[in-house]
């Protein structure tokens, strides 16, 4: 891990996004980070220890969603599937498929495995999953302003994790997506999927992989940010701000499974100038706890 004493710094883009706005100053105390998101081999220890089962290794309730067809009640979790040609991207499943049998052990599926993949972020995991993991390794999950405190390494009012250039000089600095999204992938950055998490060089702040590869849980619940007006005179910057609360962090499309929402930091390797360009310090993404996806992982934070 790393040590950071925190600070002031500028939190949000009034730039790209509008869930990003607006930038506003914000404090975060001293604390501890992992340098890498937690990995398959690190994860595979947590089981060993616990015995844990993760969600996508437990069959669905269908009580829990109303409508589920009886026969999508089975084990699983959301796989990528690249398409053979352009379709519409407002349809994200044209690239999104539920597969029974997918999980943390077997990423792409039954008959996958993790050979080759010890050292890359560990996927599949919902956030009571990520959660389960800090508490068994006597650590936390980031706050949403923490996470963007490290990511940004250091530097102020920068679009990514090391200046305003996506791809400086054409070097690639992070895994995210180079073509057109989502059947396109010209692997300039030298990776179809995940990476292993010191591929890339760390930031600033010695910290690795905080730009692309896999979206990182945070505990903050999902809302939309505010800027509290100062009171007449008050000088102070707001301190280690946090989210919303559970019950206003469902999803107002379906209101009819009151899932609550974390904050997803980060972007992952499908980010792409094309679609989603979120694979910036800045960027935010609601993401329901029951989920899990090939490219959603973590890492954990220690406060004094």
């Amino acid at each position: 891990m790393r040590r950071l004493e925190g600070g002031v710094f500028t939190m949000g883009s009034d730039r790209y996004y509008p869930e990003e706005r607006p930038a506003r100053k914000v404090r975060v105390d001293p604390f501890w980070i992992d340098e890498t998101p937690v990995t398959n081999r690190q994860f595979a220890r947590f089981v060993a220890a616990t015995g844990h089962k993760t969600v996508a290794e437990i069959a669905p309730d269908p009580a829990d969603y109303p409508g589920m067809p009886p026969e999508m009640a089975k084990a699983g979790s959301l796989v990528f599937r690249q398409t053979p040609g352009p379709v519409p991207l407002r349809d994200v499943s044209q690239w999104w498929s539920f597969e029974f049998g997918a999980d943390w052990r077997h990423p792409l599926g039954p008959g996958s495995n993790l050979r080759g993949l010890e050292d890359h972020p560990v996927v599949h995991v919902a956030y009571p999953d990520a959660e389960a993991y800090a508490a068994w390794a006597g650590k936390a999950l980031p706050t949403e302003a923490e996470w963007e405190f490290a990511a940004r390494g250091g530097l102020a009012d920068r679009e990514f994790a090391w200046g305003d250039e996506l791809a400086p000089g054409g070097a690639m600095l992070a895994n995210y997506w180079q073509g057109a999204f989502p059947y396109i992938n010209t692997e300039e950055d030298g990776w179809l999927r995940t990476s292993p998490v010191r591929a890339y060089p760390p930031n600033g702040h010695g910290l690795h992989d905080m730009i692309g590869n896999v979206w990182e849980w945070t505990c903050d619940w999902y809302a939309l940010p505010t800027v509290e007006p100062k009171a007449p005179g008050a000088c102070c910057t707001p301190a280690n701000p946090r989210g919303g609360t559970e019950a206003a962090s469902v999803d107002p499309l379906t209101p009819d499974i009151p899932i609550g929402r974390k904050v997803l930091k980060g972007g992952s390797h499908l980010c792409a100038e094309s679609y989603c360009q979120r694979y910036r310090p800045a960027a935010r993404h609601p993401q329901t706890i029951d989920s899990s996806t090939t490219h959603i992982g973590f890492r954990c934070v220690a406060r004094d």
